[in-house]
């Protein structure tokens, strides 16, 4: 039986975003797996505002229950971090105990990401706040708990190529 992937990201916030989750999905198929995009789903044309919102967040949480992993755009988002959206997707899949690869092209720390100014020990970015320290290229509640973190998407099919074959 085929495996399916849960795409998560912001790439559904793209100008292309259809064109884009097709071609996402066609690399899935290229490497023996069936992608879930979000917009694969239509919303029913009446719904407007929260409804919207909700019929939205319980249609990816179904294709994420439905999925056998997820790979997750993790690349910064509005600012220096990931989606907040995609960020949720991600600990809920690792809740149900899922697979999950990250992609990010960000490879440096998060210091050299981060504008900062060394004060003392501490490393404080723009607004006054320590800047983690870790050597890890995301904060490390995502960095510690994801199963891969690569740099392009393909790289985490060929991960999960490779897990997969190898609970098989």
């Amino acid at each position: 039986m085929i495996k399916q992937i849960y795409l998560a990201g912001f790439d559904v916030f793209r100008q292309d975003a259809i064109a884009h989750g097709r071609h996402l999905q066609q690399l899935c198929l290229e490497h023996g797996f069936k992608g879930l995009y979000p917009l694969d789903n239509s919303a029913p044309k009446q719904l407007r505002g929260e409804l919207l919102a909700q019929w939205i967040y319980q249609s990816n949480i179904a294709l994420i229950e439905q999925a056998d992993a997820v790979i997750a755009n993790v690349n910064p988002f509005r600012g220096y971090e990931p989606d907040s959206g995609t960020v949720f997707e991600i600990g809920y899949a690792i809740a149900k105990q899922k697979p999950v690869a990250v992609y990010t092209e960000q490879q440096g720390d998060l210091l050299s990401q981060i504008p900062h100014q060394e004060q003392g020990a501490l490393d404080l970015d723009q607004q006054g706040y320590v800047v983690e320290n870790f050597g890890l290229n995301l904060n490390l509640m995502l960095a510690c708990s994801v199963d891969a973190r690569c740099e392009h998407f393909v790289e985490c099919l060929r991960f999960l190529q490779q897990h997969f074959n190898a609970t098989a």
